[in-house]
């Protein structure tokens, strides 16, 4: 037996500590970094929109950080998406990490070692393109994991699916009850009546949200389906790699081994003559095989420039369902569906009044002009308001708010009461004058940015104090008497139209 002496035993203990101190400092190095990358995410996922930083920011997983180079590896799943990323976010990620930590001066972003091989073309457990299949990324309730995950048997996501975009969070009213029942069918267990289904609408007004809503039910109610969700840009992309590296066998047999294709933005596909022929030959074997194909654009089939006849005529085969932007009615209620998640913050009904009858370009646009809003008013404490609203939502309001000038809104009431023009200035005190221009004075509130003195010039000099009165009026009117709240609606359609 060897004995060590004194000076043996306290260089030791001494290399224990250090080696337990290094151990910490080693500990609180990786929480910072984890810290630092979940603020970098965190902007990226506001920069880049959802869709781009679940797709290609979020599976990214954190390497070491070498100080003495100021080198900090950054790993990705696949080469492909290795690659992609440093193709296009490479500056960005590099400025980040610089920005919140000065001694990083270098991101190297490359595949991760422990990655999974891929089998060559085996279509069990996998959507093909490196991602799990939908079964493997839910559990038993049918709840996503979270996408770009590296476990102790490699790499695995979900099939890019929002959460929060199902059928029970998308308001529906007469201008989308199409779209959303041809979708709602879609995903249930019986044969659709239709398929290709083709969403047709512009920006912000639905269509991604009924694609995911259609994914989300379709799992619900087949649990083991293999879902392929993707952009037209992205099936690009696939294409083109495929192609490139001679794997296009692969890729066929991988596209069509789907049980519902979601593709969306498929106005993006316009030109692309090769892909055209392979997303064509793609839809008639999944349509050969009873599978399900959706697809979304911001034009009807017909109006998609450099595409292929017989694309096209695939594409129209099935429903091109529309979503024409929202009325007044379903703004109101997309805006009192939301208000269910900031309860019990309080939002004055004229202030739901104001924001749906303003911002009316989209629905993207209203949803974030209240989000602002109530952000606003609890990063500062200050209660909701009218004027809080119209101070904060300048840029939004500005871009959708129609020019209606009083001279018009004064016209439309008269030809609406059938009454003269001069009316509107006139000192008459007969209900019958009164009444249309007290409606006339409460319109030109709601729709133009002008004040009660400017309002009150406008109607024979009178007080800005007369106008205050009819505008308080008519609002209380309109609570009480449906006729009259159906006289306003009725006059709001048409100067709004």
């Amino acid at each position: 037996m060897i004995r060590m002496g004194p000076h043996g035993e306290r260089a030791s203990g001494i290399a224990k500590r250090r080696k337990g101190q290094d151990d910490l400092n080693g500990d609180q190095e990786a929480l910072d970094l984890a810290a630092d990358w979940a603020d970098i995410s965190q902007g990226l996922r506001k920069d880049l929109g959802h869709q781009l930083h679940t797709q290609w920011i979020k599976p990214i997983q954190l390497g070491t950080f070498c100080k003495e180079t100021g080198t900090l590896d950054l790993f990705l799943p696949t080469e492909f998406s290795a690659n992609w990323v440093a193709d296009r976010f490479a500056d960005r990620l590099s400025l980040a990490w610089k920005i919140a930590r000065s001694e990083v001066r270098h991101v190297r972003i490359s595949v991760h070692p422990g990655r999974r091989q891929m089998p060559e073309v085996t279509l069990a457990g996998k959507d093909g393109f490196g991602r799990s299949a939908a079964n493997d990324g839910i559990d038993a309730a049918g709840l996503m994991h979270a996408a770009g995950t590296i476990g102790d048997q490699g790499f695995t996501s979900s099939v890019g699916l929002d959460p929060s975009l199902t059928f029970a969070a998308f308001v529906t009213g007469t201008t989308n009850v199409l779209a959303f029942n041809a979708a709602e069918r879609m995903s249930k267990t019986e044969t659709p009546q239709f398929s290709p289904l083709y969403l047709k609408a512009a920006t912000g007004q639905g269509k991604t949200h009924l694609l995911h809503a259609i994914g989300h039910a379709y799992l619900a109610a087949h649990p083991r389906a293999r879902i392929f969700y993707c952009s037209a840009e992205r099936f690009m992309v696939e294409f083109v790699q495929a192609l490139r590296q001679n794997e296009m066998i692969e890729f066929k047999a991988r596209l069509r081994g789907f049980d519902l294709l979601l593709v969306d933005d498929i106005q993006f596909i316009i030109g692309k003559a090769s892909a055209q022929e392979e997303l064509l030959y793609t839809i008639d074997a999944l349509l050969a095989e009873g599978k399900r194909l959706v697809f979304a654009a911001d034009r009807a089939p017909q109006a998609l420039d450099g595409v292929e006849q017989r694309l096209l005529s695939r594409l129209s085969m099935g429903l091109v369902a529309d979503i024409s932007p929202a009325d007044i009615e379903l703004r109101r209620s997309i805006l009192e569906s939301k208000l269910t998640k900031f309860a019990p913050l309080d939002v004055p009904a004229d202030v739901i009044e104001f924001l749906a009858r303003t911002i009316n370009r989209n629905v993207r646009e209203l949803v974030g002009g209240l989000n602002k809003l109530i952000a606003y008013a609890q990063l500062t404490g200050q209660e909701v308001s009218l004027q809080l609203a119209e101070e904060q939502l300048t840029d939004i309001l500005s871009a959708n708010r129609r020019r209606i000038t009083i001279d018009e809104i004064q016209r439309t009431v008269c030809q609406f009461y059938r009454v003269d023009r001069s009316e509107m200035s006139s000192k008459r005190r007969a209900r019958a004058v009164v009444r249309p221009r007290q409606v006339a004075m409460y319109l030109a509130k709601v729709l133009t940015p002008r004040s009660y003195p400017e309002i009150g010039r406008k109607f024979g000099g009178r007080d800005h104090s007369t106008v205050i009165h009819a505008v308080r009026l008519i609002e209380d009117l309109r609570k009480r008497d449906a006729d009259m709240d159906g006289d306003v609606r009725s006059l709001l359609r048409q100067l709004e139209s």
